[in-house]
């Protein structure tokens, strides 16, 4: 009886050993080396060492617990702290953390206080409005996955006069563009005059630039564009190339947008 104790209890505490055990870039993503595609490239890279020795395998299970992991050579914390931003980038502002060319990046706006936080989408150099920041790699990777189609909203000022019938075309039936067919999940004009129509549209894809394509392809240039709500998230009051924290009921709601 004794040893039947001892060989269960063994096997008990493995058990409990094998569900401490992570892949490996999920505890990246959670130390903040950003979005977990962003983490499977630091490891098939080379980059990273486990108790002494170089893993390369995606799908690596860990217990960071336990095991010493090394990045570049210098050993990894999980940052239990997780912080989000709401940012609002002003035009002419690059949607990364540096440039090799000195322009404006987010770093400029945000500084050095988060250094771990990295953005979740871009808006290109031109457009405006609404980036969400964080250091939480698992909420960065369902925000940014297609799978669950967050919902973005924009302002966008067309070059022309945009009927009614255009903006039901393209939530009805949209437009094919060179990477395939598009639709819009809202549209409608606030506002027109001759020479220009300000109008709001929603959509879920993420694909590059995807608004001005879409109004560039049938023929009315978009000359402005601001970013003004991603899933439950609005840029509200924010000034341009300023930002805040997002609230804790924020945070919840977002999580709960994407499934987590």
């Amino acid at each position: 009886m004794p040893e039947q104790y001892s060989s269960s209890k063994k096997s008990s505490e493995r058990s409990d050993r094998d569900s401490e055990n992570i892949r490996l870039q999920k505890v990246l993503a959670q130390a903040g080396f950003g979005s977990r595609r962003k983490c499977e490239e630091i490891i098939t890279e080379g980059r990273v060492e486990v108790d002494g020795e170089l893993v390369t395998e995606l799908g690596t299970r860990v217990n960071p617990k336990r095991q010493k992991i090394l990045v570049d050579g210098s050993r990894i914390h999980i940052d239990d702290h997780h912080v989000t931003l709401a940012l609002n980038k002003p035009k002419r502002v690059l949607s990364t953390m540096s440039d090799p060319k000195g322009r404006w990046t987010l770093r400029d706006i945000i500084g050095d206080k988060y250094e771990r936080v990295f953005h979740m989408g871009r808006l290109d150099y031109d457009s405006e409005g609404l980036i969400l920041m964080t250091n939480d790699g698992e909420l960065s990777q369902h925000v940014m996955h297609p799978k669950y189609e967050v919902a973005k909203t924009y302002i966008a000022t067309v070059e022309g006069r945009l009927g009614g019938n255009v903006c039901r075309r393209l939530v009805r039936t949209g437009v094919k563009l060179d990477d395939g067919w598009v639709k819009l999940d809202k549209c409608s004009i606030l506002d027109q005059n001759r020479e220009f129509t300000m109008v709001r549209v929603v959509l879920h894809s993420g694909r590059n630039r995807i608004v001005r394509r879409i109004f560039g392809s049938i023929g009315f240039p978009v000359r402005r564009l601001i970013r003004t709500q991603i899933g439950p998230i609005k840029l509200g009051e924010l000034k341009p190339g300023s930002y805040r924290v997002l609230s804790a009921t924020e945070v919840k709601s977002l999580e709960k947008e994407v499934g987590l």
